[in-house]
C-alpha cells in the first residue's frame, strides 16, 4: 500500500513538472515576443541576432531532444545545445515577423525548422546532420545555402556517424529498425554536391558573412559533416561568433574572432553558411 501511494505522489510530481514546464515555456516565449515585436521590421537575420543576444549566458545543456521515446516536438527556451539554439532563434525571429504572433505558431515553425520537409513523423524525420539541415531547410526556403556563392571549394560530405556509432545514440540503440532508414538518409546526404569556405581562406571572405547568418563549423571527425553551429556577429569591427558553447556551458560570444576560434579547433575544417530569409 505505502509503494502505490509513492507511485501515486511520484506521478502527482511528474504531472506537475510537466504543467508547469508548459506554462513555463509559454511564459518566456510571451515575453520575447513582448520585447522584441516592435523590432520586426528588421530582417530576419537582425531580429534572430537580437534575440539570440537576448539568450547570452543561458545555460548550455546537451541531449534536450532526446527525452521522449517517441518523437515529439521539444519547445525548451532555458536551456540550449548549439543547434537548438540557432533553431529557436529562427523559429522565433519567424513567429514574431509574422502576422500570428501566439505560441502555437512558433510550435509550427519550429517543427518546420527541424524536420525534414517540414514533418515531425518520427526520429529519423529530424534534420540530425547539419549539412542536411541547411539542404533541407534552403529547399523550403527558410535559409539561404550561401556558401557556393561566396567560394565554390567543393566539401568532402560522406556521412555515417550515426549508422557507425549507434551506441552514442539513444534512441538508434533502443529502436534497430530505425537503423536502415538511417542509413538511407546517410547515403542520400553523402551523395550530395556541396560547397565550404576552407579555415585557411575564412578571413579573406568574412566580408561576405552578415550578422544573424547561421554557420555550420565543418569537421574532419570521420564520417560526420558539421560538428558545431554557430550565428555571425559582428562585435567591435569583428566577426565574432554568438553560440551555446559545451565547454563554457552557456551562451557566449566568442572572445576571439571567428576565424580564431576556428583556427584554436583542431577538428575544424571550414565553415558552411546559411542566411535567413
Amino acid at each position: 500500500m505505502k509503494k502505490l501511494i509513492a507511485f501515486f505522489i511520484l506521478l502527482s510530481l511528474n504531472f506537475t513538472a510537466s504543467a508547469q514546464n508548459e506554462i513555463n515555456k509559454k511564459e518566456v516565449f510571451d515575453s520575447i515576443v513582448a520585447v522584441y515585436k516592435p523590432n520586426s521590421h528588421f530582417t530576419t537575420s537582425d531580429l534572430l541576432l537580437k534575440i539570440g543576444l537576448g539568450f547570452l549566458n543561458k545555460p548550455y545543456v546537451a541531449s534536450t531532444l532526446e527525452i521522449n521515446n517517441n518523437e515529439k516536438l521539444v519547445v525548451n527556451l532555458n536551456e540550449f545545445d548549439c543547434t537548438t539554439f540557432a533553431e529557436n532563434c529562427l523559429a522565433l525571429a519567424q513567429t514574431i515577423k509574422s502576422e500570428k504572433n501566439n505560441f502555437q505558431s512558433f510550435e509550427k515553425n519550429l517543427t518546420n525548422i527541424r524536420y525534414r520537409h517540414g514533418a515531425l513523423i518520427d526520429y529519423n524525420s529530424r534534420l540530425h546532420y547539419f549539412s542536411d539541415w541547411i539542404f533541407d531547410n534552403d529547399m523550403r526556403k527558410n535559409v539561404k545555402n550561401i556558401t557556393c556563392e561566396i567560394v565554390a571549394t567543393p566539401f568532402n560530405n560522406y556521412v555515417d556517424f550515426m549508422s557507425t556509432h549507434v551506441s552514442d545514440y539513444k534512441i538508434l540503440k533502443e529502436n534497430p529498425d530505425f537503423l536502415p532508414h538511417t542509413q538511407q538518409i546517410e547515403k542520400a546526404i553523402s551523395a550530395r554536391k556541396s560547397c565550404y569556405i576552407p579555415k585557411a581562406d575564412i578571413t579573406k571572405y568574412e566580408s561576405k558573412i552578415q550578422d544573424g547568418d547561421i554557420i555550420g563549423i565543418t569537421t574532419n571527425i570521420k564520417g560526420m559533416d558539421i560538428a558545431h553551429v554557430v550565428l555571425a556577429y559582428h562585435y567591435n569591427g569583428e566577426l565574432h561568433i554568438l553560440h551555446a558553447s559545451s565547454k563554457l556551458k552557456k551562451v557566449v560570444i566568442s572572445t576571439g574572432t571567428l576565424s580564431e576560434y576556428i583556427n584554436n579547433r583542431i577538428d575544424a575544417t571550414g565553415i558552411m553558411v546559411a542566411r535567413p530569409i
